[in-house]
């Protein structure tokens, strides 16, 4: 099920890229800290110290604080003046309204996309499924939840609702971080979810491929729901994490 235009959404680069970023750089710094938020690691409220970040990663506060700046940017962390930094921590109450929200409007939006959709309208949507069925399969998570949301943003840009789908990028950016705070912990869980979230994505092309306007509003409504259903809202257990232990350079 990760903010505004979809450039906020968390980037995640390819594997073969993000080997090849040295582990010094910011660029690597945040694809590690968004990989710890993803898998659990970095729970929500996590308290990041500039100082011990920087420690733990071995550079200077001057290359910890523009990361910090940029997951704040994209809603991942919190800025707060005279108090540092943390993990962003949406409750439980703004996840429901969230997707109480999506599921007003993306109803409406599918069914006036169904009027509208060309061939390359399919085309594009059959290929962010293959994309996202990729990223999955290769555990980048990331890639998979922006994925996710840029696939039901084309349909909303190409709904003819401006409105609506002003809203929509807003929430579809509330979405990845509400997904990256409370998806399920647990792994295998946490692949058959997802997993889900493609087959639903396929079954909702099938009913745009057919004009099938009512069955893609309910297709849509019921695929909200499931994601919904999925968010694992238990606070996190144990100490927060030691920082220079999570992480230490990697040998």
């Amino acid at each position: 099920m990760t903010t505004r235009p979809r450039t906020r959404a968390a980037p995640a680069p390819a594997t073969e890229e993000a080997a090849a970023v040295p582990t010094g750089t910011d660029s690597a710094i945040y694809d590690r800290m968004v990989s710890a938020i993803l898998d659990h690691r970095l729970p929500p409220g996590t308290k990041l110290v500039e100082d011990r970040l920087a420690s733990a990663f071995g550079v200077s506060r001057t290359l910890i604080r523009p990361v910090l700046v940029r997951l704040a940017n994209e809603q991942v962390v919190t800025l707060t003046p005279n108090r540092g930094a943390t993990i962003a921590q949406p409750s439980e109450q703004e996840a429901r309204e969230v997707f109480e929200v999506r599921r007003l409007i993306e109803s409406r939006l599918v069914e006036r996309f169904v009027g509208r959709a060309d061939r390359d309208d399919i085309q594009l949507l059959t290929q962010c499924i293959r994309d996202e069925e990729a990223a999955r399969a290769a555990g980048d998570m990331r890639r998979a939840i922006r994925l996710s949301g840029d696939f039901h943003l084309h349909i909303a840009d190409r709904a003819g609702q401006q409105t609506m789908g002003r809203i929509l990028r807003e929430m579809v950016s509330r979405t990845s971080l509400i997904l990256m705070t409370y998806s399920s912990s647990h792994s295998q869980a946490r692949r058959e979810a997802t997993a889900c979230g493609c087959e639903e994505h396929r079954a909702l092309l099938a009913a745009i491929r057919l004009r099938d306007a009512r069955e893609a509003a309910r297709l849509m409504r019921e695929h909200l729901d499931r994601l919904e259903a999925e968010l694992d809202f238990s606070p996190p257990t144990g100490q927060a994490p030691d920082l220079e232990r999570l992480f230490a350079p990697m040998v």
